[in-house]
């Protein structure tokens, strides 16, 4: 194994989804905020100032309540279509520096810079970081090094840097850098593996870098050995810039208050439904089978808790809603029982094949495909254009009173004109 030559940046947004809602609010730049997950359960964003009061990641909002409330803590529900379209604006302005790109997750990429020369790589790096602020209004830290994992290392530092650029490829301090970062912060360790590092001494990033490989293969797994020859400077994760396509689609949420009646879960089935098919259609795919599932909480005191899922093979593959709504509803008329408090419902895609493998048969005319075809790129382009479910179907139902709670969003849609802020003009 030879030692990696590449130059492989890694992206990453500060606080994305605190940095989305400040973009239409300057109102709370440099003030405490956090972003709730759904039905504002968990802390899932945090900006610096939050950080500073004591907020930590996931913790339950009605412990940090108090201190939300003593320190005046801007709190927002999540927004997930506000966060999407941003994530996109940032990702092609990537594509504007490497053609050669993996988008990691919503908030980062890795970026394949082998085209720029070594001295130049800092400053190409405050290049990105400036342009991206400028066209998207969002902040971002980026760490540069010749593996993915020792890039991820340089981005945790530079997050803590005023510059928000560390360059670990022309860096003579890289192992000072890496005894700073915890083991359990190092990318690919995970809970259980990091008890066992600490166990053994291994408390640092620099700590696993030291370890011999073969001790490493004997007392851990491939995954294990992978991480430890990438921050010693061995390239063992390749770039992946053409995304794979799903094998399986899963929509569910929790809802916002608890729900008995079947029509309520039949509007909620029929809605995650609309979604998945959304999706699916977008990347050109076609499902074969469907997995409806339904569930109580299992913390209700005194209550009977309730969990049941089926899953049915459609007869012919299809990404129409209107069919797929259909078989989901039978499923869960068939796993639907009286007398429970209903918590989460979810339906998932699977068996996932390009529409071009699935070719026309017998019963393509009876079922009128062509006509359902353009009947659906019309209901998504109507969609795209005028703000989701601006079509939809009645079963999906309108009130929606079982929705998810959302009671602290800001209500920001960059599809919708009626929910863009106002600027006053004097």
């Amino acid at each position: 194994m030879l030692y990696s030559k590449n130059k492989i940046a890694l992206v990453d947004c500060n606080s994305f989804y605190v940095s989305c809602e400040r973009l239409f609010n300057p109102s709370i730049v440099k003030k405490p905020v956090v972003v709730l997950s759904g039905n504002d359960g968990c802390v899932i964003s945090r900006s610096t100032e939050a950080k500073t009061l004591g907020i930590k990641m996931g913790e339950p909002y009605f412990k940090v309540e108090r201190i939300v409330k003593e320190n005046d803590v801007k709190i927002f529900s999540t927004n997930f279509a506000l966060y999407g379209d941003i994530s996109r604006r940032v990702m092609k302005t990537l594509k504007q520096f490497s053609p050669q790109m993996e988008i990691y997750s919503i908030d980062e990429a890795f970026l394949d810079l082998t085209s720029v020369k070594n001295e130049n790589l800092l400053e190409h790096g405050h290049e990105i970081r400036k342009t991206i602020l400028k066209w998207t209004g969002i902040p971002t830290s980026i760490g540069i090094a010749t593996t993915k994992t020792l890039s991820k290392a340089a981005n945790y530092i530079a997050k803590k840097e005023k510059s928000g650029v560390i360059d670990l490829i022309n860096s003579k301090q890289i192992d000072k850098l890496l005894s700073e970062i915890k083991i359990n912060d190092v990318w690919g360790v995970g809970r259980q593996l990091t008890k066992f590092y600490i166990r053994n001494g291994i408390n640092t990033a620099y700590d696993l870098k030291k370890i011999h490989n073969g001790w490493i293969k004997k007392n851990t797994n491939v995954f294990g050995s992978r991480t430890a020859m990438e921050l010693k400077g061995f390239s063992c994760i390749s770039l992946e810039p053409h995304e794979e396509k799903r094998k399986s689609c899963c929509v569910s949420r929790s809802f916002g208050r608890k729900v008995t009646k079947l029509e309520e879960l039949k509007e909620s089935i029929t809605t995650h439904c609309l979604n998945a098919a959304e999706k699916i259609r977008n990347d050109n795919q076609t499902v074969k089978k469907i997995t409806v599932f339904i569930k109580t909480s299992p913390f209700q005191i005194g209550k009977k808790y309730y969990a049941n899922s089926k899953d049915i093979d459609l007869p012919i593959r299809t990404n129409d809603s209107i069919t797929l709504i259909k078989y989901s509803l039978i499923i869960l008329e068939n796993i639907y029982k009286e007398g429970y408090q209903y918590q989460k419902t979810g339906i998932i895609f699977s068996k996932l094949k390009d529409v071009n493998i699935y070719n026309k048969n017998l019963f393509s005319t009876i079922n009128n495909e062509e006509k359902r075809t353009k009947l659906m790129k019309a209901i998504d382009y109507t969609n795209i254009k005028y703000g989701r479910h601006a079509l939809s179907v009645a079963q999906a139902g309108f009130k929606k009173k079982w929705n998810t709670r959302r009671r602290f969003s800001s209500r920001i849609d960059t599809a919708c004109f009626d929910l863009l802020p106002f600027v006053k003009t004097s």
